[in-house]
C-alpha cells in the first residue's frame, strides 16, 4: 500500500477534523480561549430575566433566566458561566427538554446532544448569587464589571457577546427601581410590586444593571430630555442645593457629546442612581448610571476642585454612553480604551461649564501625579496589558488607564491634529456602533488619516510601561530610558526661560539627544513649562523672585516636577517644605492651593521624623490657622481648615479642633456638614486617645442619616484606643461577609494605619498581603489596589519594608498583577531600604 496514494485523503480528513470546533478546557473564570470559541458560535443573543427580591436582606432571591441564542455549530458542549454554589441551581431545560445538571469549575455545561444549529432556548431556575447584588437592609444594586454578572445568574459573561435583556423585578411595593430599559408596565399586589421592563438596547453583560430599594425618585425634563434620579439623602437642604446642577451637568454633557461625535444619544433612556455605599465614583450602566452619593451631593461651600470633580465625573460617565457602551472593547485587555476616552472627553466637556478655571492646569493636576505614582515604581504596567482570563480583568484598572492614557491621548491628538483626531473618532464610533472594537482598530483608522507612523508610536506609549528621564545640559536635551531599553517616547512640550518669558521654545522630542539654541541652559530654563510633556524632568527649587514670575500652569508643572524629584531623592524635603511655607499664604488659585497643601501634608507625614514633626508643628499650625481665619470665601476657608485638622498635633491645635467639634467655637463662614463633623471626630479619636471613647459615642449619637450611621457603627472599632479591639476588628475582615461594603472597609483600614499608629499596625501588613489574592477573587475591581495601598501608604519603618520585601521573595510565583500592585503601593518602602 503506497502512502503517497492516501496522503491527500488523510490531509483532507485532517483538515476537516481541525475545522471542527472543540470544547475549550473547562476552567474557572472566562478564559480567552473560551471567549473566542463562543464568539465564533453564538449570535442573536437575548436574555429574559426574573428576580423576586424580598424586603429582608438575608432572604434568598428566587430567579429564572431564559436564554435565546443562535448557534453556528452544535458539535461541542456549551459552557454557561455561573460563579456560585451548585445548590443554587434548581433545574435546566434546553429546547423544552429537562436535562441533568452538570456543573464544573464555575460553569453549567450544556451537552451538545441537546443543542441545535440555529435558535436555541435554555431556561434555568436558580437562586441568585449575592456577590455582586450589593444587598443592604432596604436597597440593592448590581455591579457586574468586569465579569461578575456570572456571580448573580448564568450567562455568557464576555464583552463581545452583546445581548438584549428583558427584565422583570418583583419588589416590595414601596420600593423604586431602574434598569437599562424603561418600565413598560407594573402590577401591585398587596405589599408586592412587579415591574416589567422593556427590551434593552444591545449591550455587553457587564453593562446590564438594576437598582431597587427605598429610594426617592426625582424626574425632570431638561432640554427636552426626561431624566430620573434615585437617591436616599435625608438632608433636604443638601438635595435642593445640588439638584439643579446635577441635572444640568448631565444635559450639557449629552449635548456636547452629540455635537462632537455627530451621533445622537444612542440609547432608550437616561437615568441615574445616587448610592451611599457605592464602591466607585460612578459606573456607566446603559441608561442607568450609578454614582457614589457623596460625589454628587456636595456639602455647603464646595471647593473648586470638588465642583470640577463632580462635573468631570458626570461628564466621564456620560461619555461612556458613546465610548464603552455604544462601542465596547472586544476583550478586557482594551478596557483602558473606554476609560481613556471617558476621561479625555470629560476634560473637554467641563471647560464650557467652568469658564473661570484654568483647564490646562486642571488636566495637569488631575492626571500627572497619579500616573507618575505608578510609572515611577518597579511595578509599573503598560497601558495595554495581556489578559488570559476575565477573572483577572479587575487588575487592568488603575491610574495608568485613568490618568496616563489621557496624557498619551493628548499627545496623540497633537500629533495627528485635532480635526483629524475627531474625524477618526467619528469614523470609529459609526463603524463599530453596537459592536466591539480593539485599540488597533482605532489606530488603523487614524493611521489612514495621518502621515505619522502611529503603530510605532503606540508601541512605546501604549504597549510598554514606565516614563523617560529628561534632562537639560548646555544646549542639549537628553532623554534616558530608566529600564535601559533605549526607548524613545515621542512628545511635544515647551521650555521657558525664568528670566525672559519671550525666550521660550516648543520642542518635538523624537531622539535621545536634541540640540537647543545657545541661550538655553539648565540654570535659567524650566523644562515642560506648558505641562504637556511626560517623564521625570530635572528640576530644582525656585527662588521667590522666580516663582512670582511664573504662570499658573508653569507653577503646577514645576510643583509636580519638584515632588517627583523629591521622591527620587534628588531634592531635600526640608528645603521644599520651606518653599511651600513661603508661597502658600499668597496662593490665589484653588487648584494650586490644593496641590501645594497636598505636598505639604505628604512631607509632614511621610518625610519628617517624629521629632522633626514635633519641632515644625507649631509654626505650620499657626500658619494654617491664621490663613483659615483670613479667608473670607467659605470654600477656601475649608481647604485651610482641612489641612489644619490633618497636621494639628500640639495641645493648642487639638483644643481648637475639639472646641469646633463640640460646636463651642464657631468660625465665621466655616460651614461644616454632618460628614465633616464625623471626620473630625475620627481625627480627634486617634489624636486624643484618652478621650476617644467619649468622642466616638457622642458622634455616633449625633448622626441622623441612617446610611451614615451604619457606616460609623462599622468603622467604630477601628477608631478605638484599645489595641485589642482594633486587632479583633482587623481579624474580622478575614471573613468575606465583613468586607462586603468596601468603601467602609477602606475607611477603617485607613484609621488602623494612621501615621500615628504605624508602630502598632505594622503587624497587620503580612496578614493583609496574605489576604490579597482572596480579596482579588471576592472584591470589586479597585478593591485589591486600594486595600494594599491603604495598608502600606503610611508605613516608613525598616520592619514594614522587610515584611514587604520578604513576602515578595517568598512568593516568586505570585499572581503577576497583584505583585505589581504590591510593588506600586510599597515603592517607597522597597526603594528606601
Amino acid at each position: 500500500m503506497r502512502l503517497s496514494y492516501y496522503l491527500p485523503l488523510l490531509l483532507a480528513a485532517g483538515l476537516l477534523i481541525s475545522c471542527e470546533p472543540s470544547s475549550p478546557q473547562i476552567e474557572k473564570g472566562v478564559s480567552l480561549d473560551l471567549a473566542r470559541h463562543r464568539k465564533a458560535l453564538i449570535s442573536e443573543l437575548r436574555y429574559e430575566l426574573i428576580f423576586d427580591i424580598p424586603a429582608e436582606q438575608d432572604s434568598a432571591i428566587e430567579a429564572g433566566i431564559t436564554i435565546y441564542a443562535d448557534l453556528e455549530d452544535n458539535s461541542s458542549d456549551l459552557q454557561l458561566d455561573f460563579k456560585d454554589d451548585t445548590d443554587h441551581l434548581r433545574s435546566i431545560l434546553v429546547n423544552d427538554t429537562k436535562i441533568p445538571l452538570r456543573f464544573e469549575q464555575e460553569h453549567l455545561i450544556i451537552p451538545s446532544d441537546f443543542l441545535l444549529i440555529g435558535e436555541n432556548e435554555i431556561a434555568v431556575d436558580f437562586i441568585a448569587g449575592n456577590t455582586s447584588l450589593n444587598r443592604n437592609p432596604d436597597y440593592l444594586y448590581t455591579l457586574f464589571v468586569p465579569d461578575r454578572a456570572r456571580t448573580a445568574f448564568p450567562l455568557f459573561d464576555q464583552p463581545d457577546l452583546k445581548a438584549v435583556y428583558d427584565l422583570t423585578l418583583e419588589i416590595p411595593s414601596e420600593w423604586e427601581a431602574i434598569s437599562n430599559a424603561p418600565v413598560e408596565s407594573a402590577d401591585v399586589k398587596g405589599n408586592r410590586k412587579i415591574l416589567y421592563f422593556g427590551s434593552s438596547d444591545k449591550i455587553s453583560s457587564y453593562l446590564f444593571s438594576f437598582v431597587a430599594g427605598d429610594f426617592e425618585r426625582i424626574t425632570r425634563s431638561v432640554d427636552g430630555r426626561e431624566m430620573s434620579m434615585l437617591h436616599r439623602e435625608t438632608d433636604e437642604d443638601k438635595v435642593s442645593r445640588n439638584l439643579n446642577d446635577i441635572f444640568r451637568l448631565h444635559s450639557e454633557s449629552i449635548a456636547w457629546l452629540e455635537e462632537y461625535t455627530g451621533i445622537p444619544y444612542p440609547f432608550k433612556k437616561f437615568d441615574f442612581a445616587l448610592i451611599p455605599t457605592f464602591q466607585y465614583g460612578g459606573m456607566e450602566h446603559v441608561g442607568a448610571i450609578q454614582y457614589r452619593a457623596s460625589s454628587l451631593f456636595l456639602d455647603e461651600d464646595p471647593s473648586e476642585s470638588q465642583l470640577l470633580g463632580r462635573a468631570s465625573l458626570i461628564a466621564h460617565e456620560t461619555a461612556h454612553m458613546w465610548f464603552g457602551d455604544l462601542v465596547t472593547m472586544e476583550w478586557f485587555n482594551d478596557v483602558w480604551t473606554k476609560e481613556v476616552f471617558a476621561n479625555f472627553m470629560a476634560a473637554k466637556i467641563v471647560n464650557p461649564s467652568f469658564p473661570d478655571i484654568n483647564h490646562d492646569l486642571n488636566f495637569l493636576v488631575r492626571h500627572y501625579p497619579s500616573a507618575y505614582g505608578v510609572d515611577r515604581t518597579a511595578g509599573a504596567n503598560a497601558i495595554r496589558q495581556d489578559l488570559q482570563n476575565l477573572n483577572e480583568a479587575g487588575q487592568m484598572y488603575g491610574p495608568i488607564i485613568y490618568n496616563k492614557a489621557p496624557i498619551m491621548m493628548r499627545q496623540l491628538e497633537m500629533l495627528v491634529g485635532k480635526e483629524t483626531f475627531r474625524t477618526g473618532l467619528q469614523d470609529y464610533l459609526s463603524t463599530y456602533a453596537f459592536k466591539n472594537a480593539t485599540w488597533p482598530d482605532l489606530i488603523g483608522i487614524l493611521d489612514e488619516l495621518s502621515d505619522e507612523d502611529l503603530n510605532s508610536w503606540s508601541e512605546v506609549w501604549v504597549n510598554s510601561p514606565g516614563r523617560p528621564h529628561i534632562s537639560m545640559t548646555e544646549n542639549q536635551l537628553t532623554m534616558t530610558d530608566p529600564m535601559g531599553d533605549n526607548r524613545i517616547w515621542p512628545q511635544q512640550f515647551e521650555i521657558t526661560s525664568y528670566i525672559d518669558k519671550e525666550d521660550s521654545l516648543y520642542v518635538l522630542l523624537e531622539e535621545e539627544e536634541t540640540d537647543l539654541p545657545e541661550s538655553f541652559t539648565s540654570d535659567n530654563h524650566l523644562l515642560n513649562s506648558d505641562g504637556m510633556g511626560y517623564g521625570l524632568f530635572d528640576s530644582s527649587i525656585p527662588d521667590p523672585e522666580t516663582w512670582g514670575k511664573l504662570s499658573e500652569v508653569e507653577k503646577g508643572s514645576w510643583l509636580i516636577n519638584i515632588r517627583e524629584n523629591l521622591l527620587e531623592g534628588n531634592i531635600n524635603a526640608d528645603n521644599y517644605l520651606d518653599m511651600l511655607s513661603f508661597v502658600l499664604p499668597d496662593e490665589g488659585n484653588q487648584l494650586l492651593l490644593n496641590l501645594e497643601l497636598g505636598h505639604l501634608r505628604s512631607i509632614y507625614w511621610d518625610h519628617l521624623s517624629k521629632e522633626d514633626r514635633t519641632a515644625k508643628a507649631p509654626m505650620l499650625e499657626e500658619m494654617m490657622w491664621a490663613q483659615m481665619l483670613k479667608e473670607e470665601e467659605g470654600s477656601r476657608k475649608k481647604i485651610w481648615f482641612n489641612t489644619f485638622e490633618s497636621i494639628g498635633m500640639t495641645d493648642i491645635a487639638l483644643e481648637k479642633l475639639y472646641a469646633i467639634w463640640q460646636e463651642e467655637m464657631k468660625i465665621e463662614n466655616l460651614n461644616l456638614s454632618e460628614n465633616d463633623y464625623t471626620g473630625l471626630a475620627a481625627t480627634l479619636a486617634i489624636k486624643m486617645p484618652e478621650q476617644a471613647d467619649n468622642i466616638i459615642n457622642e458622634q455616633q449619637a449625633r448622626i441622623s442619616n441612617p446610611d451614615r450611621k451604619r457606616r460609623f457603627e462599622f468603622v467604630k472599632p477601628a477608631l478605638s484606643p484599645d489595641e485589642k479591639i482594633r486587632d479583633s476588628f482587623f481579624n474580622s475582615l478575614k471573613e468575606e461577609d465583613n468586607r462586603a461594603t468596601e468603601s467602609w472597609v477602606l475607611s477603617a483600614i485607613g484609621y488602623l494605619h494612621h501615621p500615628l499608629r504605624t508602630e502598632s499596625s505594622v503587624k497587620y501588613i503580612l496578614p493583609s498581603l496574605e489576604l490579597l489574592q482572596e480579596i482579588q477573587i471576592t472584591g470589586d475591581i479597585f478593591f485589591p489596589a486600594r486595600w494594599v495601598g491603604t495598608t502600606l501608604g503610611n508605613h516608613r519603618s525598616d520592619d514594614a519594608a522587610e515584611i514587604v520585601r520578604t513576602f515578595l521573595e517568598d512568593h516568586p510565583d505570585y499572581n503577576e498583577q497583584l505583585r505589581m500592585k504590591i510593588m506600586q503601593a510599597g515603592d517607597h518602602l522597597l526603594k528606601s531600604r
